[in-house]
């Protein structure tokens, strides 16, 4: 009995039918059913029965042009296949739903597979491009942290100096837009750098991995040479929305189109029906492939906090960010807090931390000259931030303290398009 095997398991009262798959532990039996759902069994508990052999192929040739490399020990792994007319893509993992399987000991999903996984369990990028694949690092993206960001821009660096054409960075979605945006101002990239991952996991027929995958992969294959975000756009499998990487939010849970561009329309979507040079569309200006020289500037100042501010909020509050280089805080309407917090914030900046200002609000830029309580922000020497979003100002406000000599000019101006020119509503 081996994995891709049809089997028949019993235990008890229930009977499943299905492919024999790759456990993670000896304890359990893993299975895919007819469904799409996989089930995980206790192997002392189950009555197994194989069915027909090797009817479905779990390692080898048969997807992305793997072949499985029959060393043992340390080193083994896949060899990728490699095309002369088509371009390179280099395949980033850092873990997340997209790259994730389930966990049958605890009914988790775990984050398990690395970059060349990927390209087993997602068989249609096949023929697209070539791939290199490459694990940066295998968490959930609630476990992102600033001295992965920095690995994560170097790797990516890494792969586009030595040829790659385009990359893609497998994310968990939870922290995308943090990580999206901060490789924004570390990196000025030639080729496009485009985030994806998926919102359920590849064990459920509604599982989003295959078509994010696949539609990313056409994105680095573009001429938009910017940091991207390459979710659904539609709870349909019809398009991809591309986000720029300093605008974009996650707006919903769970739902398959939970990404969107704040304050303006995506920069473009993939057509995943599509084929050829239609597969891939741009509704607003970009910066086109080549048109920088490639370089990075990976330092961060990691003592900088985002601090939202709500009513009732006791200035003692303030004094868990004493000490701290920088401050970004979400502040109400047009980038207010309540009066009493002033004196304290003024405190704050004497002692040289750098406070930003940005709204709660999800579309519009902060202006505190209209108000008296902006005007005493704007006195005690807060930073307006204009339409920045709040995470974006903060990983802006990490990378500028570290790289910039005027770091109330960098966050005062657009970097990586985090600044729009104008707020109009738009449809």
């Amino acid at each position: 009995m081996n994995p891709g095997d049809r089997v028949r398991v019993d235990r008890a009262d229930r009977t499943y039918e299905g492919v024999l798959l790759p456990s993670s532990t000896d304890e359990q039996l893993v299975v895919k059913l007819e469904g799409g759902y996989n089930v995980g069994v206790d192997r002392e508990a189950a009555d197994v029965s194989v069915l027909a052999e090797d009817v479905y192929e779990i390692d080898g040739t048969d997807s992305a042009g793997l072949d499985e490399d029959e060393s043992d020990g340390e080193g083994a792994g896949s060899e990728i296949e490699f095309d002369d007319d088509l371009p390179t893509i280099s395949l980033l993992s850092t873990g997340g739903t997209i790259a994730s399987t389930i966990d049958y000991r605890t009914g988790a999903v775990t984050a398990q597979f690395d970059a060349e996984d990927v390209l087993r369990a997602v068989p249609d990028l096949a023929g697209r491009a070539n791939y290199r694949g490459r694990v940066v690092a295998n968490i959930l993206s609630e476990n992102m942290e600033p001295p992965i960001w920095r690995d994560l821009a170097e790797a990516v660096h890494e792969e586009i100096a030595a040829g790659a054409d385009g990359v893609v960075v497998m994310h968990g979605t939870d922290t995308m837009q943090y990580s999206a945006s901060v490789l924004s101002f570390m990196l000025e990239t030639p080729v496009p750098i485009v985030f994806t991952g998926s919102q359920r996991s590849a064990d459920r027929p509604s599982s989003d991995n295959v078509m994010n995958a696949v539609s990313a992969v056409e994105a680095a294959k573009s001429d938009c040479a910017e940091v991207m975000v390459c979710m659904h756009a539609t709870e349909s499998d019809d398009i991809c929305a591309l986000h720029r990487g300093t605008r974009v939010r996650k707006n919903h849970t769970s739902r398959r189109d939970a990404f969107e561009t704040v304050g303006a329309k995506p920069l473009g979507e993939v057509n995943y029906e599509a084929s050829g040079d239609e597969t891939v569309s741009f509704r607003r200006d970009y910066r086109e492939r080549g048109a920088v020289d490639l370089a990075i500037e990976s330092e961060l100042e990691d003592d900088v906090e985002l601090l939202k501010f709500t009513p009732g909020m006791d200035p003692q509050f303030l004094d868990v960010v004493e000490g701290s280089d920088g401050l970004v805080i979400e502040g109400t309407g047009l980038g207010h807090i309540h009066t009493d917090l002033v004196p304290r914030i003024a405190e704050l900046i004497e002692d040289g931390t750098t406070v930003v200002m940005t709204s709660q609000c999800l579309e519009g830029r902060v202006c505190d000259r209209v108000y008296d309580t902006g005007r005493d922000l704007l006195e005690a020497g807060v930073v307006e931030a204009g339409d920045t979003l709040p995470g974006t100002a903060k990983v802006k406000l990490m990378w500028a303290l570290a790289n910039s000599d005027d770091v109330e000019e960098a966050m005062g101006t657009s970097l990586a398009g985090e600044i729009q020119e104008r707020s109009v509503p738009w449809e």
